[in-house]
């Protein structure tokens, strides 16, 4: 039972300090998974494990490894931020797989990199042909950049020479179950009041709206809890 509760408390532990650390290195280690921010989240997590169920290992030993391990993490990120050739050694730098149409064959084979990889990447970039890029690049992420071809490329206003809008506003969440989100509303020169009366005219309560929502054309949504659907499509 002792044993059992020891690992209860030092797992709970191995949380608190992994999303302790995990907020200190911020979010790019641990979305965009280059080749040191892999490294950094594997042993982040063995460490975690070793510290929640390794009992043959000290809990302090544990946790000097951890923090040991975050002040490694920001030096090398420090060092990489300020010096390039560091940045290039440690994360690598992207590999150009097709050029002015042409799969370049020995970079492919450098990034050990297969066609059926390729064409995966391309696919999932919505390129089912791959006559129609122009340019690939393979990220130091492992996802791939693509530029088509001239004739294969999006139309957009400036080529129809058609007038633009004014640009669109960011979307500004107003209500988020049931509480107003005051901070939102003052950085967007929106008052209570005004939202207040923006309920009133659509016959809803605060207590009625599970979120609430000034759109990038600047229109309201509301939602709420009693959606009033006759047949759901997902019923529980």
């Amino acid at each position: 039972m002792s044993e059992i509760m020891e690992v209860f408390w030092r797992t709970l532990l191995a949380f608190v300090l992994f999303i302790g650390i995990a907020r200190l290195l911020g979010k790019q280690t641990m979305s965009y998974l280059t080749l040191n921010h892999f490294i950094a989240a594997a042993t982040l997590g063995s460490i975690t494990g070793n510290l929640a169920f390794n009992l043959n290992i000290k809990t302090w030993h544990a946790v000097f490894a951890m923090l040991t391990f975050f002040v490694t993490s920001i030096l090398v990120l420090v060092f990489t931020v300020k010096s390039r050739k560091a940045r290039r050694w440690i994360s690598g730098e992207p590999t150009v797989l097709i050029e002015d149409g042409h799969i370049l064959e020995k970079n492919m084979g450098k990034a050990k990199f297969t066609i059926d990889n390729l064409n995966q990447l391309l696919r999932e970039k919505g390129v089912f042909d791959i006559y129609e890029v122009q340019y690939a690049i393979l990220e130091t992420n492992g996802g791939i950049s693509i530029q088509k071809k001239p004739p294969f490329r999006s139309i957009t206003r400036q080529d129809l020479n058609l007038t633009f809008q004014k640009d669109s506003q960011f979307p500004v969440e107003l209500i988020m179950e049931q509480e107003i989100l005051g901070d939102n509303l003052k950085e967007n020169q929106l008052t209570e009041a005004w939202l207040q009366q923006e309920l009133k005219n659509r016959g809803l309560a605060l207590e009625d709206v599970y979120y609430a929502v000034q759109g990038t054309n600047g229109n309201l949504y509301f939602d709420s809890y009693a959606d009033r659907l006759k047949a759901p499509i997902d019923k529980e």
